[in-house]
């Protein structure tokens, strides 16, 4: 009897520890976009994204912690104009051939409960970091039924100032602020 329960509590811990451990992710890049908004003149609004993107998730659930790191190609912005695409592209805003990476790299994941709530990191733009805190809005894991693995996601957002970069093209006519927009869905390795 009393081994039983030795047995017992010992693959209790066993299994505790097994879920406690941080698990690694891999950006899937057909169901993770990069967008931006920012207005034109005050007036619409103007819309893109990055089409090439990778990057890596770690999540510990159990000590509610975790590391995000994003890439974007800046030369892969894409607006569905060619040429505002083009204007993007060039050193009156992200300067693609001379910096043709972006990155986020996280330095703090905040839980609520179970649930990822915001990722604190550094952005990084043109070759300047500046720390930003992006705002889940909806974030959950699942087990994907084709991939036969679990995959968690969510959509993030936070609001830049451009400027804070280094992109200082068309200010103050052009406003400052841009509104990022990260759907993410990552797959467990």
């Amino acid at each position: 009897m009393t081994r039983t329960l030795i047995a017992s509590a010992l693959l209790a811990t066993l299994a505790a520890t097994a879920h406690a451990a941080p698990a690694t992710y891999a950006i899937d890049p057909t169901h993770t976009f990069v967008t931006f908004e920012a207005k034109h003149f005050g007036t619409s609004t103007n819309r893109g994204r990055f089409d090439k993107k990778s990057g890596s998730v770690t999540i510990d659930a159990a000590a509610k912690t975790g590391q995000v790191e994003i890439t974007l190609e800046t030369g892969s912005i894409n607006t569905g104009t060619e040429a505002f695409n083009n204007h993007l592209k060039s050193k009156d805003f992200f300067n693609a051939e001379a910096f043709p990476q972006a990155t986020f790299k996280s330095s703090k994941v905040v839980f609520e409960g179970e649930k990822v709530v915001a990722v604190v990191g550094d952005l990084t733009l043109l070759g300047k970091s500046q720390t930003v805190t992006l705002k889940a809005n909806n974030y959950g894991c699942y087990d994907n039924p084709m991939l036969k693995r679990q995959v968690c996601g969510g959509d993030f957002e936070t609001t830049i100032q451009r400027s804070e970069f280094g992109m200082n093209y068309g200010l103050p006519f052009i406003p400052n602020d841009v509104k990022l927009v990260i759907q993410v869905e990552a797959v467990k390795q």
